[in-house]
């Protein structure tokens, strides 16, 4: 489900001298055929070489009237702040993709993307309320396995450990590959959203959204989980969820 905004004019008053471009790119985004502008600006607070920034506003310029909408985002300080146009809500205009880095080791990422057809500003996704709709459940199992599952789409998948090594498995499991009690694991919010042209699907973007899998500790990634959002008229629907796991050195058996 999308959400509505009202719009209104930009007033360059309103920016400190510490604000800055971050990004900008051109598209029709408004569907008039004509080119507009869209911005990120925001406030470094170490100065205009800092890599931080926070107070960051989307800015869409009309490239007919010159007319500026300022869009407030609820998320708005992290790092390398960037934009994409891209058509993800399949009515041939293209949408706005806001991508920004939350930093630390957890990984995270903010995202945003909007809709400005006929000047109308309408929220097609954002990260926070994907990922309260999306929760996995990360569970040690005997025999050196560890599965994660999404009772919300009926998916199970099993992830084998066993290549670990001793002194990470004996920390978890008996030798005879028993539990030595329930241990669970976790997967991280979204760190990555990546715009995708399928196969079927070559006029328009879907998404693809990526999560961190983790064991015990935020240093033991144990794979990722890849969601591929498909719009279906009136918001993103998961297509496909897949789990990625980590390659193991090969080993010769001759």
């Amino acid at each position: 489900m999308y959400s509505s905004f009202h719009t209104h004019r930009f007033e360059p008053d309103r920016f400190s001298k510490d604000n800055v471009l971050l990004d900008m790119k051109q598209g029709d985004v408004n569907g008039d055929g004509i080119p507009d502008h869209v911005y990120l600006f925001g406030n470094k607070p170490d100065g205009p070489s800092g890599i931080f920034a926070d107070q960051i506003t989307l800015v869409i310029q009309d490239g007919y009237t010159q007319h500026r909408t300022v869009v407030p985002l609820q998320n708005n300080a992290g790092y390398n702040a960037a934009l994409f146009l891209g058509d993800f809500d399949q009515n041939k205009i293209p949408d706005i993709l806001v991508s920004i880095d939350t930093g630390g080791s957890g990984g995270y990422g903010i995202f945003y993307v909007y809709s400005f057809a006929h000047n109308t500003l309408r929220l097609l996704f954002d990260s926070e309320s994907y990922n309260q709709q999306y929760k996995f459940r990360v569970q040690y199992e005997d025999m050196y396995k560890v599965t994660v599952s999404s009772p919300q789409l009926d998916l199970l998948f099993t992830i084998d450990i066993s290549g670990k090594g001793y002194s990470y498995l004996s920390a978890y499991y008996n030798d005879d590959g028993k539990l030595k009690k329930p241990m669970q694991g976790e997967v991280l919010a979204l760190a990555a959203l990546n715009p995708i042209a399928t196969a079927g699907n070559r006029a328009s973007f879907d998404l693809l959204a990526l999560q961190r899998i983790i064991g015990t500790t935020n240093a033991d990634t144990l794979g990722y989980v890849e969601n591929l959002l498909t719009w279906d008229g009136s918001t993103f629907i998961s297509s496909r969820l897949t789990v990625a796991i980590l390659g193991t050195h090969l080993i010769s058996h001759f």
